[in-house]
């Protein structure tokens, strides 16, 4: 998906993964947030989490994201929430984004392992900016079971892109990181996620019917909305797993 599909997409939500706002909560709780931490968020999108993890917790934080679209909402989003002189967001490529070495007790990336070119290289690239004992946050699709040949053009993805929960942690040890804990998306937070785009790409696409990429967007909505019914509520499981260094 394009970086302007993923703007329309998502203009309706705050949260830019399969997670609820009762899951974004239990992942605070479980990594073990308290005041004065440092989070770096790296594509942090519209940067709920930094702001909601903010204002329960007192947590400072850093948010980087490629999209001026989205940053634009996390900056309304942290005035409203009255946090804004505890965050702070830099637009740019998260991969390549130069942060202070060892200086945040939290670095995350959930749901954007492309930016270190898969789930290893995005750990590696993670880790110098981690204080010693702090913890990563990454999140990462798995196949609950495997999938037909079909699931993998459904969703534009090669077969050795994601593994089975079991392959996910192998990854991570590969990496040179331990699971301490993870909450997982269940189908209902893959609905609100997923679902969520339909009507909003139904009414762009009736709203602007002379944008050059209409049918492009047309097309978009058809695989996404085919590609979950068929084969995602089935076989894509989604989590975010609390790391440390081993």
């Amino acid at each position: 998906m394009s970086l302007r599909f993923h703007e329309i997409a998502e203009s309706g939500h705050r949260i830019l993964n399969p997670f609820t706002d009762e899951k974004l909560a239990l992942l605070g709780e479980v990594a073990r947030l308290g005041p004065g931490m440092r989070q770096l968020d790296l594509a942090c999108g519209k940067a709920e989490m930094l702001c909601q993890w903010s204002l329960r917790y007192g947590i400072e934080g850093v948010g980087v994201d490629i999209s001026e679209v989205f940053l634009r909402a996390a900056g309304v989003r942290a005035r409203e929430l009255r946090v804004d002189a505890q965050v702070r967001f830099e637009q740019g490529d998260a991969g390549a984004y130069q942060a202070e070495p060892a200086a945040f007790d939290v670095v995350s990336c959930v749901g954007a392992t492309w930016i270190g070119d898969g789930l290893e290289g995005t750990v590696k690239m993670m880790l110098p900016a981690l204080k010693e004992g702090g913890i990563l946050l990454v999140g990462e699709p798995y196949w609950i079971s495997e999938p037909p040949p079909g699931a993998y053009e459904a969703f534009g993805v090669a077969p050795e892109t994601f593994t089975s929960l079991a392959g996910t942690f192998d990854r991570f040890e590969a990496a040179g990181v331990e699971v301490l804990e993870m909450v997982l998306a269940d189908v209902d937070s893959w609905d609100r996620y997923v679902a969520g785009h339909w009507w909003t790409l139904s009414d762009w696409l009736r709203d602007n019917p002379g944008d050059p990429d209409v049918e492009e967007v047309r097309v978009f909505l058809e695989r996404e909305r085919r590609a979950h019914v068929e084969y995602g509520r089935q076989y894509l499981g989604w989590g975010v797993f609390v790391l440390r260094r081993r």
